[in-house]
C-alpha cells in the first residue's frame, strides 16, 4: 500500500497519541494503518508499509486483537490471515471506551470498595475514610452513568452526543 504524506502523518500522529494513551507506538501505528486501509492487509504488507520487523507486527496485531480493535479474515485460496480494523467510528470508540473501562476503571472501583471495607475495621482516621468514600462514590456514579448510556440504542446515544453541551438548557441552573 502506498502511503501519501498525509497518510504517513496520520499514522505517525496516531503512534504518538498511542504512546500517550499507554499503547506501544508501533501498535498504534499498525492500528492507524489498518484504520486507513481500504482492504484488509496481511502481516507482511503491514511490515512493508510501516518498515517494522515481522515480530513487532505479530506482537502488535495480537495486542490489537486482544483489545478487539482488529479482526482477521482470509481470502479463498490464500493461507495468509488478513487484518482489518473496525470500520465504524462509533463502534471503534465504543470498543476503546469499554476496553478501558474493563481494564482500568472497573478494577479501580473494585479496589476502592475493598479499601473502603478495610478502612471500616482499622484505625484509618475518619476524614481519610470520608475521602475514600467520596472517591469511590464518585467513580461509581460515573460508571453507572456510562453503563446507563451504553445500554441505550445507538440512535439515542448519537442524538445525545449531537446535543452536547446544549443539554444544559434543560437542567436546573447551579448556584
Amino acid at each position: 500500500m502506498h502511503l501519501t504524506p498525509a497518510m504517513q502523518d496520520f499514522i505517525l500522529h496516531w503512534g504518538e497519541m498511542g504512546s500517550k494513551w499507554g499503547v506501544n507506538r508501533s501498535v498504534a501505528q499498525i492500528h492507524a494503518l489498518l484504520h486507513l486501509a481500504p482492504e484488509p492487509m496481511a502481516a507482511d504488507e503491514i511490515c512493508d508499509a510501516l518498515n517494522l520487523a515481522r515480530s513487532n507486527v505479530s506482537t502488535g496485531l495480537k495486542e490489537l486483537q486482544g483489545w478487539k480493535l482488529v479482526s482477521t479474515s482470509r481470502d479463498l485460496g490464500d493461507r495468509r490471515d488478513k487484518f482489518h480494523s473496525i470500520r465504524d467510528m462509533f463502534e471503534l470508540a465504543h470498543v476503546v471506551v469499554e476496553g478501558r473501562r474493563s481494564r482500568e476503571f472497573a478494577p479501580t472501583i473494585a479496589a476502592l470498595e475493598r479499601v473502603a471495607q478495610e478502612a471500616k475495621d482499622d484505625k484509618t482516621p475518619p476524614h481519610i475514610k470520608a475521602r475514600m468514600t467520596e472517591t469511590l462514590e464518585t467513580m461509581q456514579m460515573f460508571d453507572k452513568w456510562y453503563m446507563d448510556i451504553a445500554r441505550l440504542p445507538r440512535g439515542v446515544q448519537m442524538a445525545a452526543l449531537k446535543l452536547g453541551g446544549r443539554i444544559a438548557r434543560f437542567l436546573p441552573k447551579s448556584d
